[in-house]
């Protein structure tokens, strides 16, 4: 990381409410925070204390009430939505802690949807996707599909195929929400060291304190607001 880099994430002012009148839900309420290049930060929280609505934010899942994000120079609260889809494709990928494989691929196959939708030549394909299954140390499983996989194996396919496109920033949603102890601190120094290798910005949604001392930077969040 270089200090003195543009933030690839920069978010200012962001408030989301969902509901209306006495049903209102104040999700997030005037959060700011930048991320720089190659940065892994943690956000760390309790459940429902606002970290994926700021992840679904950050990478255009959602818009907020007030507030404006950019990232990698764009910025994400002024693009339509072909702006937004292109956005997704290209620049920010996504993790969550559900896997979202799909059961009739095998691993490989899993891995190279996002090449497939972008048109990559087969050869190029096959060649990524053997190097990122290599890289999440999954070569001998290319063949099996998610049922005959761990929960850490499959979300082990799910990071390879997050990274698939090259994108620049991940951002992941309890990306160990599912697996056990032992496995989750497997994945997160999984996700360390593929920021580092892939040269990626991520920004971990996490409420298990233990895994903080793997970011680069911890934001805690409490009752939608930024603490400290």
């Amino acid at each position: 990381m270089s200090g003195t880099a543009d933030p690839m994430i920069d978010a200012h002012g962001l408030t989301r409410s969902y509901g209306t009148g006495a049903s209102t839900v104040h999700a997030l309420h005037d959060v700011s925070l930048s991320v720089a290049p190659g940065e892994m930060l943690a956000v760390v929280g309790r459940s429902g204390s606002g970290k994926t609505t700021l992840l679904n934010l950050l990478g255009g899942l959602d818009h907020p009430d007030t507030g404006t994000v950019r990232v990698d120079g764009a910025e994400v609260t002024a693009l339509d939505e072909s702006g937004l889809s292109t956005l997704r494709r290209d620049t920010v990928s996504y993790i969550f802690q559900t896997f979202g494989l799909i059961p009739a691929l095998t691993a490989a196959e899993n891995v190279g949807v996002p090449l497939r939708l972008r048109r990559t030549p087969v050869a190029e394909r096959e060649q990524r996707v053997a190097l990122l299954l290599d890289l999440v140390g999954l070569t001998d499983h290319a063949l099996q599909r998610p049922a005959e996989l761990s929960g850490g194996q499959q979300q082990r396919v799910a990071i390879a195929r997050a990274l698939a496109g090259s994108p620049r920033v991940l951002l992941a949603d309890e990306p160990t929400g599912q697996l056990d102890t032992e496995t989750g601190l497997g994945v997160m120094a999984l996700l360390r060291a593929v920021v580092e290798s892939e040269g990626v910005t991520a920004v971990v949604a996490t409420h298990d304190p233990v895994l903080m001392a793997l970011a680069d930077r911890v934001v805690a969040i409490s009752d939608g607001r930024v603490e400290g």
